[in-house]
């Protein structure tokens, strides 16, 4: 059992990790590939049950025990795809909102319509998803929900300005629901993972990001660009899976798990 405290009020939490071993459902957002799919394979090799969504399930193609693995088409921008996922899972004791789309460029280019899509998936997406859910979890007065962020929101990084704010949204977002739902037994946690250069973040960018920096900014974007392609430190997808399956099992109270070096490094910094 452990304290969870805020400025008004202490609630008890049971959430030592011999409890939270007890829990064995988990859906996963945007586990198609990347950290959804490393997150995905983490858990079955620990003998979880996983529900594991993505848009496109045809696409799926994880390692581990398939009889521990239901694969379910979603798509978090949509309340009547959320809710029929939800009705075939039945109750499920953690979520885990790792489905995101990407944008790298000048905001000065950026169209209005693709911030509307970043903060629809990014951010509306995930409050969704975590509305969603809640009913159930207060119902049993236990549940975890984990949101997955980005190590954007733990420094000022250009070219990513709209990326930067529907994922600064979920960082507000998760701190003060952590607060209101601590109340129900329900835990709420960020993880905020690195630089992956071994993800396909930027080959699932919808628009091009030569089509969103104008010559203007050939000069000021060109160091940035070659510091990315030779970064100092960077996040492997284990190192996300690893940061999330930390989270799910925490029972101290703590809210942010930054995922990878490089975002250790600049959490530790701020």
């Amino acid at each position: 059992m452990i304290i969870y405290r805020t400025e008004h009020a202490v609630y008890l939490l049971g959430l030592e990790a011999k409890e939270t071993d007890m829990t064995k459902t988990i859906l996963i957002t945007g586990t198609s590939s990347g950290y959804g799919k490393a997150i995905t394979e983490h858990f079955l090799t620990q003998g979880w049950n996983v529900i594991a969504t993505m848009r496109r399930p045809e696409a799926a193609n994880f390692a581990g025990d398939a009889s521990r693995l239901r694969v379910l088409p979603l798509d978090v921008t949509d309340e009547a795809s959320i809710a029929a996922v939800l009705e075939t899972t039945g109750p499920i004791d953690v979520l885990v909102n790792n489905a995101g789309i990407g944008a790298v460029g000048a905001f000065e280019v950026t169209p209005m319509s693709l911030v509307r899509q970043l903060f629809e998936t990014n951010t509306i997406g995930v409050m969704a998803m975590c509305q969603a859910v809640i009913p159930q979890m207060r119902a049993r007065r236990s549940g975890i929900i984990v949101n997955v962020t980005s190590s954007v929101t733990l420094g000022a990084f250009p070219l990513a300005a709209a990326y930067t704010a529907s994922k600064q949204a979920i960082e507000g977002f998760t701190g003060s629901l952590a607060h209101e739902l601590a109340y129900f037994g329900i835990a709420v946690k960020l993880v905020e993972p690195g630089y992956a250069p071994t993800t396909n973040f930027g080959a699932n960018a919808i628009i091009p990001f030569d089509q969103l920096l104008p010559g203007d900014y050939a000069d000021f974007a060109k160091p940035v660009m070659e510091g990315f392609a030779s970064p100092a430190l960077t996040t492997r997808e284990s190192d996300v899976a690893e940061g999330v399956w930390g989270a799910v099992h925490d029972a101290t109270g703590r809210l942010r798990f930054p995922a990878g070096p490089d975002a250790v490094a600049l959490a530790e910094a701020r």
